[in-house]
């Protein structure tokens, strides 16, 4: 497995974002990871990309990772911010945006919002253009689908999706997100044991989980309401090809949440389905990710 070392870039927020960096071709690739990962999670797919034609950065979000968590946020916007400090101050772009799972809201938020950084988007099992709702739960555990908690300390409390795995993190608990990542995200194929003690390890690092899931909660890039917030519609400023792949065995980021995004996106949108794939392409089939990623990007 590819050992990396991070470098650090200090914002003018007063955050420090964390990064690997390698390769020294003309393709400028940045790939944003998703909730409980890091830029590390990505490493499938950097070990299989040509670095004579790739330049890639792999970022940590604030608060995860080895990235700074100076300030709490309430919206994916405000990480999309600090992204594109990091791409000024990094002088990389225009480039491609890879965004994994919640990171697919990020890189959406970003090829709308600062348009001149972004040339193309490769969504891996993103999230909703709609954002990812967190419901009350009933006395037996279940959502009660459209009741939402009206405030982030309320929903800080949700014993099912959110109140667990803050105190997991607290305690570093490993088992306890061991059995998540088992449960909810390696429903195709699971990592070898040398990469999934790194992943977790990442994983770990994470300061900022209500911080998170209450952005993404109130993330809507559509018209309308999400229960939770009403739309920007800034997913129509969105102009750059976009390839979207999602695996049907994820129970994660179902299937209509991802045709969904397409749709919304129109012409400049494809959509490919890997079936033997979960929530994570990079474990389940990273070399036909790989070969669909360089296809596009090249």
């Amino acid at each position: 497995m590819l050992k990396l070392d991070k470098s650090f870039v200090k914002l003018p927020n007063g955050e420090t974002l964390a990064y690997v960096e390698l390769g020294h071709g003309p393709h400028r690739v940045l790939l944003i990871h998703g909730n409980m990962s890091s830029s590390l999670h990505y490493l499938p797919l950097i070990e299989r990309l040509p670095l004579d034609q790739f330049h890639i950065i792999a970022v940590d979000l604030r608060g995860f990772g080895d990235s700074s968590y100076v300030s709490s946020f309430n919206s994916l916007a405000e990480l999309t911010e600090d992204v594109a400090h990091f791409l000024t101050i990094k002088d990389f772009h225009p480039c491609t945006i890879a965004g994994w799972s919640a990171g697919g809201g990020v890189a959406l938020q970003l090829a709308a919002n600062f348009p001149h950084f972004v040339e193309k988007l490769f969504l891996i099992d993103s999230m909703s253009y709609k954002g990812i709702p967190i419901f009350v739960k009933d006395a037996t555990f279940k959502p009660i689908v459209g009741k939402v908690y009206p405030t982030k300390e309320e929903m800080a409390t949700d014993n099912v999706q959110v109140a667990p795995v803050v105190k997991a993190l607290k305690d570093g608990n490993v088992g306890f997100m061991e059995y998540i990542w088992n449960l909810v995200i390696y429903t195709g194929k699971k990592p070898d044991p040398e990469a999934n003690k790194l992943y977790l390890a990442e994983t770990m690092k994470q300061r900022n989980l209500v911080d998170f899931d209450w952005a993404l909660v109130n993330f809507n890039m559509g018209t309308g309401s999400n229960f939770q917030a009403d739309g920007d519609n800034s997913i129509s400023k969105i102009k750059c090809p976009v390839l979207s792949v999602w695996g049907k065995k994820d129970i994660t980021v179902l299937e209509y949440m991802v045709r969904e995004t397409i749709a919304a996106l129109g012409d400049k949108a494809q959509l490919i389905i890997y079936e033997e794939a979960g929530h994570s392409p990079l474990v389940d089939v990273p070399d036909q990710l790989a070969k669909d990623f360089i296809k596009f990007v090249l």
